[in-house]
């Protein structure tokens, strides 16, 4: 009778990795569907009724608007391409070299969180739903990504508003900070 570890495994046989058995699941395409149409809807949402919501806001409300905006398109657009870097792994279309030199181009690590501040109660309740909507699934894909990658996830800080403004400024206009 052969011995088994802990998961289950015979000898000699690698632990199962249940984030990565995850990601190759009917699960995975229920989350990437449901993170591919956030970005639509929040695009959408953005070029339309929110661009007609924000006209009605206070200056610093509009000025939060615009800014949380920027931050809601850069999460967004950062968790679309790991999903369908994701998604190229899981059919087999990229090495795990090619799929590791893509992901160092994502950074899931620089993520911000909403600058909750006196003017967020201003904001369109729905351009709020759609935010904290991101922010479910950016937590939700930290958490695959460090289980699958094996990096552990990223500290929650409380990040000075104005150096993560410098940063938005820095990476729109392509110059380092210095």
């Amino acid at each position: 009778m052969a011995d088994f570890d802990s998961a289950g495994n015979g000898p000699g046989e690698p632990p199962i990795n249940l984030a990565e058995s995850f990601a190759a699941s009917g699960k995975f395409k229920q989350l990437f569907a449901t993170g591919m149409a956030l970005v639509e809807e929040s695009a959408a949402y953005l070029d339309g009724p929110g661009r007609e919501e924000a006209r009605s806001l206070s200056r610093s409300a509009s000025l939060l608007y615009g800014t949380e905006s920027m931050r809601l398109t850069t999460r967004l657009m950062q968790l679309a391409s790991w999903l369908l870097l994701q998604r190229a792994a899981n059919d087999g279309e990229m090495t795990r070299d090619q799929i590791l030199d893509e992901k160092r181009k994502i950074r899931l690590d620089a993520l911000t969180t909403p600058d909750y501040t006196a003017n967020w109660e201003e904001l369109p309740g729905d351009f709020v739903e759609l935010v904290e909507r991101s922010l479910d699934l950016q937590n939700r894909v930290v958490r695959l990504d460090a289980n699958i990658y094996g990096k552990a996830a990223p500290k929650k800080t409380d990040a000075n508003p104005v150096d993560q403004q410098i940063d938005l400024i820095s990476t729109a206009l392509g110059v380092k900070k210095v």
